[in-house]
């Protein structure tokens, strides 16, 4: 595992990026907690390659070597060949809003692979592109030609039926198409390269909005801000010194459109951070335009900060989620236990850390009964805190009788999505007197298994 260090910028989560740093084109974590970069792959990528992270921020896709599309687990470091192209350049992946599902097009098929049966599920779509999941996790929007030949936007539901017209397009081909976080704007680029134009459409009226973009009319790279507002963009320019862009963002109806950032690259890709006060771009190009710098600068404050330098880096994408890789051990002799946690997390109390993205908190239980019935008592407790219909899973961990507490979609939301685990203590623990027969950790859904996972008894 290769590293290197660049003062951090003092935000979370990570930026996953394509560089060469490592001798042959990889896809790196840039961690914005620490300014350290992590190469999460060995020999798999291509120049081409673009990260595209699930929503959970917990994997990573991209398309490399050979047209192969990979996952990376970032948990485990697992990494799954998913599926391959004849041409991988090009490829738009997009994951479900669950996690758990790649939509993509190939052969004239959009397919739907499901990560976690490894099941793919297949529609005809003859000349279809940039399919994407609507928020509901039911329904996909596509690119594709009509009867006539003309590009066109169709809905479907995600089982092949319910397909839906939703433009009337007579002008050029729908590119680079982008739906709204979301659901309720679309956006793409027409009509080729050379000259490229940013266009918006207001799903529920069919209105369309023309972004003015560059002199040049020469606008790539547009990316949604997570809350739907905004576009970001880059924009090519020229002047004595020869080509350059700027990178500029604007409302999702073309009003307010500005220039944030300059960029001496042609064009530059660009990502927002996960709460939309920032993006990050590349610039420090080459004679062949390619980049060696990655920079982000706050939205609102546009000064730009570098990152990093120095290696070849053609694709970049902030985690949708403020997650980071650095971790501290937490270690309580009192409770006999020791685990890590997020390293940007606080301390509340002894026994709870929270963060922006979860908490942990723990406990004992002090209890005759045996571990289902501990399990069910405190997953159906008369406060309902888990939801009125919670998921027990029984394991084992530390070779100890153990068991996990999933919410229902009901649980209150002021509980942030807590969930538990219970595990039984190899000898009994004494506390202010009291013995303990179980320990219990809380935490939200989305540490509960990365947390317990690191956990160890002290004796």
């Amino acid at each position: 595992m290769q590293r290197f260090h660049n003062p951090p910028a003092g935000d979370l989560g990570l930026i996953a990026y394509t560089s060469n740093r490592g001798g042959s084109y990889d896809i790196w974590l840039y961690d914005l907690s620490t300014g350290v970069s992590n190469q999460i792959t060995s020999g798999l990528a291509e120049s081409f390659s673009v990260p595209f992270w699930s929503p959970n921020s917990k994997r990573v896709a991209f398309v490399g070597k050979n047209g192969i599309l990979y996952v990376v687990e970032l948990v485990d470091g697992v990494i799954a060949r998913i599926d391959q192209f004849v041409d991988g350049l090009g490829v738009y992946l997009d994951w479900s809003p669950d996690s758990k599902k790649l939509a993509y097009t190939k052969q004239n098929d959009i397919i739907l692979y499901n990560i976690t049966t490894h099941q793919a599920k297949r529609v005809n779509q003859p000349g279809a592109t940039d399919v994407q999941w609507f928020p509901s996790g039911g329904e996909l929007l596509f690119q594709a030609p009509d009867s006539s030949g003309v590009s066109q936007l169709f809905y479907i539901q995600d089982d092949g039926s319910g397909k839906r017209q939703i433009t009337q397009n007579t002008g050029g081909a729908f590119n680079n198409v982008r739906l709204s976080p979301d659901g309720s704007y679309v956006l793409y680029t027409t009509p080729g390269v050379s000259i490229s134009i940013i266009y918006t459409i207001e799903i529920s009226t069919g209105n369309v909005f023309e972004v003015k973009g560059g002199p040049l009319a020469k606008n790539y790279f547009p990316v949604w801000s997570p809350d739907s507002t905004r576009i970001a963009y880059s924009t090519t320019a020229f002047e004595d010194v020869g080509y350059f862009s700027l990178v500029k963002v604007t409302g999702r109806q073309g009003e307010d459109d500005r220039i944030r950032a300059i960029s001496d690259c042609y064009a530059t890709p660009v990502t927002w951070s996960p709460d939309g006060r920032k993006i990050a771009y590349l610039s420090g190009c080459d004679n062949q335009g390619i980049a060696s710098e990655m920079w982000l600068f706050d939205v609102l404050h546009p000064v730009p900060v570098q990152l990093t330098e120095g290696d070849f880096i053609t694709a970049l994408q902030w985690s949708p989620k403020p997650i980071c890789l650095s971790k501290n051990a937490y270690i309580n002799p009192v409770y006999n236990v020791q685990f890590d946690y997020p390293s940007h997390w606080q301390k509340v109390t002894d026994q709870r850390y929270e963060g922006p993205d979860g908490f942990f908190q723990i406990s004992a239980i002090s209890s005759e009964e045996t571990i289902f019935e501990v399990c069910q008592n405190e997953a159906f407790h008369q406060l309902l805190p888990y939801g009125s219909e919670p998921r027990i899973i029984h394991t084992q961990i530390q070779e100890q009788e153990a068991c996990f507490i999933f919410p229902s979609k009901d649980q209150p939301p002021e509980m942030r999505g807590q969930a538990a685990v219970i595990i039984r203590y190899p000898n009994p623990v004494e506390i202010e007197g009291a013995t303990y027969n179980y320990f219990i950790l809380w935490a939200d859904q989305g540490h509960i298994n990365e947390i317990s996972s690191t956990l160890t008894f002290l004796v």
